[in-house]
């Protein structure tokens, strides 16, 4: 019992009253003993009684107190019992020693008692070894923090509070929040544009009537597509429409794959030139100006690329669907004439022009540079190309090359380019838009002005800092882009006929003989090439092929397979070391064999790295395949390169193409 409770009666000011009555009893006895031995007796009994009544007080008040912490120890049972949160004790070998009410209720079981923690709550359990038996003596340092998790439950959803240290185990249900926060995702905005990409090309030829008679008919069917799908439809122009839409809305057209891509191709597949539309989406920031941006980059990603297909930026995801058919070749060469000139007036401005290609340069990145030095000699600026030791695929190129001395003084290594480079240097990037191929990527980081000349698919990886930017994925190579920017950069262009070789040769080697995807503007400037004085036979003579690689591509063409029924698949034996070279032009001649759409060649190559080669007739978009291993190219080739095995990398190529196969089908 307190102190002060037990001095109430008999503290210090209790004591001195009685000793002061005993003092006036003793006085009282001088004068009358009989009064003072009857004060004595009831002194004495007044004493006794508060002594008695002190004890019962005593007694009194420990029942009380035992009594009321009995009710407060059941009540706090009982509460913690009825509490809305799930509360669970485990033991060390993680089984459950206790549990409340409202824990057993949230596994509808009364009782959880001898059950397996990772039974009830798989994957949300630390591993054995971070837990921390309970020690009195154990410092905080070794006594994990509280681990949060989220689980589902039936329809319900917790967040499961698990402290280590203590074998205690929270589960709050937090369903309400997790509703709000999934609605509150699908109805975040974004922004989308949708645009017909080729209706000069579609409308070609018709009169006023005609054309506004195919624009209200395609009109028609986007906006078919925009209720369908509860998409908001604003129309800009003739040939743009702005969309706003939310999240839930977005993730019903992901799934459906852009139909409408299909829809108005399929339904203006009677015109010369089918209608194709791009489309624009962006989601994931709060700001609706920057998803404006985002979506017009998304949009010129999808033209880029060749169009016919929607890019969709989602924070830092980037996804493209459609893409099957070939960009349409556009007839008009206003834009080449507009390039043309501010490209002569971006070289009149700089004190120097260096021209770069990728990696492993090829025939076309080489004649392409070619071109590009010409067009800077023509306005007396000085010009190199940026290359180091060529590739064997080059190799007989480069031999014509250096019989020309002035031509040959033009090439420089990267070291001397990074030594040159002042900051009124232009750089031309030309056959790759994406710095990290480029020869020297440094070139890239270091030039204040950059132009991009290149004729593949845009990739997510751009040099968006550049001051010009040509990218015409309908070209059959970047030499036929830049053959029809020399006819434009200068009124009485003069190409030596070794220079014009070098041009029709990049253009003869990416059309494959002008069999593979070559348009009237291809045979065009093939034209211009050869009047200017291309020898044909000198471009045969460099690309003779060697004997003794035939027969090393006959070997690896044993090895084929058909999957799909119609692509043909070939996987080297281990430890079969091919140069991409070789692999690369394996893929070029399994195209040629009766029923084959598509060819892939999986050969380890002497780096260490897997390589994959991938072509197409046209039918297969590869670039979308190679694409999902993290490569790139064009819809009928591209490549990638991966580290590994060759069986590993085989095993990657069949799962991205059972998922293609799966959701949009592979062929057209």
């Amino acid at each position: 019992m307190p102190k002060f409770l037990q001095r109430r009666w008999h503290g210090y000011h209790t004591v001195w009253a009685f000793m002061l009555l005993l003092l006036l009893i003793i006085v009282v006895s001088f004068y009358n003993w009989v009064i003072g031995v009857a004060s004595l007796f009831l002194a004495g009994t007044l004493c006794f009684s508060m002594l008695q009544a002190e004890l019962s007080f005593r007694r009194n008040l420990v029942e009380y107190i035992n009594g009321l912490s009995f009710r407060i120890k059941r009540v706090e049972g009982e509460a913690v019992s009825m509490l809305p949160l799930g509360i669970i004790l485990y033991s060390e070998d993680r089984k459950v020693e206790w549990n409340n009410r409202s824990a057993g209720d949230i596994f509808s079981r009364k009782s959880l008692v001898g059950e397996e923690i990772e039974e009830l709550l798989p994957d949300v359990m630390p591993s054995a070894a971070g837990h921390v038996p309970v020690k009195r003596e154990a410092s905080k340092e070794n006594v994990l923090k509280e681990i949060r998790k989220e689980i589902a439950v039936d329809e319900h959803h917790y967040q499961v509070v698990i402290i280590p240290s203590e074998r205690l185990l929270y589960l709050y249900d937090i369903t309400e929040l997790v509703v709000l926060r999934e609605r509150y995702e699908e109805e975040k905005l974004a922004i989308g544009i949708v645009m017909m990409d080729n209706l000069d090309e579609a409308a070609q030829g018709m009169d006023d009537q005609q054309r506004t008679s195919l624009i209200a008919k395609v009109a028609s069917e986007i906006t078919e597509w925009s209720k369908q799908f509860e998409v908001y439809l604003r129309r800009l122009s003739s040939e743009r429409y702005l969309m706003l839409l939310n999240h839930r809305s977005l993730q019903a057209l992901e799934e459906s794959r852009f139909v409408i891509l299909d829809e108005v191709r399929e339904m203006t597949a009677d015109l010369k030139v089918p209608m194709t539309l791009s489309i624009g989406l962006a989601y994931g920031s709060e700001s609706a100006s920057e998803l404006g941006a985002l979506a017009q980059s998304s949009l010129d990603m999808a033209l880029g690329r060749g169009g016919d297909q929607a890019a969709v930026k989602a924070g830092q995801r980037l996804s493209f669907y459609g893409g099957k058919s070939n960009a349409a070749e556009k007839r008009t060469r206003v834009r080449a004439r507009v390039i043309a000139h501010a490209l002569r007036d971006l070289m009149q401005e700089s004190d120097r022009v260096l021209i770069m290609g990728h990696r492993t340069p090829d025939i076309d990145a080489v004649g392409a540079a070619i071109g590009l030095l010409k067009a800077a000699q023509m306005y007396n600026v000085e010009a190199n190309i940026v290359m180091e030791t060529p590739n064997p695929s080059i190799t007989r190129m480069m031999e014509q090359i250096r019989r020309d001395e002035e031509l040959n003084k033009s090439f420089i290594s990267t070291e001397q380019a990074l030594q040159v480079m002042t900051e009124h240097t232009l750089l031309i990037v030309v056959d790759t838009h994406k710095a990290s191929m480029t020869m020297e990527p440094r070139l890239v980081q270091y030039a204040s002005r950059i132009v991009v000349v290149d004729h593949h698919r845009r990739g997510e990886e751009f040099i968006n800092d550049a001051v010009l930017v040509y990218l015409e994925p309908y070209a059959s190579s970047t030499c036929e882009l830049v053959t029809e920017l020399l006819q434009y950069i200068h009124d009485k262009i003069k190409l030596s006929p070794l220079e014009a070789t070098m041009l029709l040769a990049g253009i003869t080697v990416d059309t494959k003989h002008f069999a593979l995807h070559t348009g009237s503007r291809t045979f065009e400037a093939a034209g211009f090439l050869r009047r200017v004085g291309a020898d044909t036979i000198l471009i045969q003579r460099m690309l003779k092929e060697d004997l003794q690689e035939y027969i090393s591509k006959a070997e690896i063409i044993k090895h084929a397979r058909m999957v799909y029924d119609h692509i043909a698949l070939v996987v080297t034996e281990p430890g079969m070391k091919i140069p991409q070279l070789l692999i690369a032009q394996t893929a070029d001649t399994l195209l040629g064999m009766t029923n084959v759409v598509a060819s892939f060649v999986i050969s380890e190559r002497p780096d260490g790295l897997i390589g994959i080669s991938a072509r197409s007739l046209g039918r297969m978009n590869v670039q979308v395949v190679m694409e999902k291993l993290g490569g790139g190219g064009h819809l009928s080739n591209a490549a990638v390169q991966l580290e590994g095995t060759s069986k590993e990398a085989e095993a990657r190529l069949l799962a991205v193409l059972a998922e293609i196969e799966a959701k949009e089908g592979l062929f057209e």
